[in-house]
């Protein structure tokens, strides 16, 4: 399954997607957590202190070709763009640590398995935006076939910047962490405006709850999208200052609510062919839009019609 985590700067979505990361690999369930935010904070928020893992989005041509594989369709890596969608020869990839994108690009955190897309660098201001970076991820998720058991959480970028790409739609649930505060509620209306129509599943996770009456207002402003809420919680605040305990600890009433967002992702059930009709539409946008212009061809050749990702279910 594949979670993204969501919300204005400031709201706790890192905080939230590190936790959930957590809870879910404490459980014994295989765990990726994708730091896609230009802050790139998710890495410390999970425990780790050490330099991070080699930035995904700094091995783009390595990917490219990587994912290629024999696909006859792409003559060469350098016509792939972040949307080109997988087809007969294409290299899929899994969650596996020992295959040869995870174990390159990847580390474990505390059971957690951490990839980044790399950091905003002076080589890249005023030449370059992020969505450079997370077309990495959009064109990894886009190969990636993932079983049961397994999780991937993402921790995007503030705000409705995440619309630029397709990468939005890559999710089997998107959380919306929302303040109990009229910012936080304008974000999630922005969102949910701009995702409307795309098939996006969107849960809004409440954060920083005080009481009855910050949960009331989250119930009249965002109704039944309300998953549940985070409380002000001691071991959030020793995490933040670097006090990693097991989430075991968590106070009883905020690990209750990890346990119903489990839940609601789990009960999530992925079409793969609708999955990759989403992936061929957002390709064929971006061909027309840019893509054909910066590859010198038409990648609407890209597509192969008969094929669709994702494993074959057990007779």
């Amino acid at each position: 399954m594949r979670i993204a985590f969501v919300g204005k700067g400031g709201s706790g979505k890192t905080t939230s997607a590190a936790l959930f990361s957590r809870y879910l690999a404490e459980r014994g369930d295989r765990v990726l957590a994708v730091d896609a935010d230009i802050n790139q904070h998710l890495g410390q928020a999970l425990g780790h202190d050490g330099p991070p893992p080699r930035a995904l989005g700094a091995e783009l041509a390595w990917l490219k070709e990587h994912l290629r594989g024999t696909n006859p369709r792409i003559p060469s890596a350098g016509q792939m763009i972040k949307t080109t969608p997988p087809g007969s020869g294409s290299r899929l990839v899994d969650l596996d640590p020992a295959g040869e994108l995870l174990a390159r690009c990847s580390i474990d955190v505390g059971g957690v398995r951490h990839l980044v897309t790399g950091e905003f660098d002076e080589a890249d201001i005023g030449v370059s935006c992020y969505h450079s970076k997370t077309g990495a991820v959009e064109l990894w998720l886009n190969h990636l076939v993932d079983g049961p058991g397994e999780y991937v959480v993402v921790d995007m970028t503030a705000g409705a910047d995440a619309f630029a790409s397709g990468l939005f739609t890559r999710f089997d649930l998107t959380v919306l962490v929302c303040e109990p505060t009229r910012r936080g509620v304008g974000v999630f209306r922005q969102y949910a405006e701009h995702a409307a129509g795309h098939g996006v599943a969107l849960a809004v996770l409440g954060n920083k709850v005080t009481g009855p009456d910050d949960v009331d207002y989250l119930r009249s402003q965002v109704g039944s999208a309300l998953l549940g809420w985070l409380g002000q919680s001691a071991w959030v605040r020793a995490a933040e200052r670097g006090a990693v305990a097991p989430v075991a600890d968590l106070e009883p009433e905020n690990r209750a609510v990890l346990d119903v967002l489990r839940a609601r992702l789990d009960a999530r059930e992925r079409d793969w062919a609708a999955y990759h009709r989403g992936t061929v539409g957002f390709h064929l946008r971006n061909a027309a839009a840019w893509g054909n212009r910066a590859a010198g061809t038409d990648l609407a050749a890209q597509v192969d019609p008969d094929f669709v990702p994702g494993r074959p279910v057990p007779a």
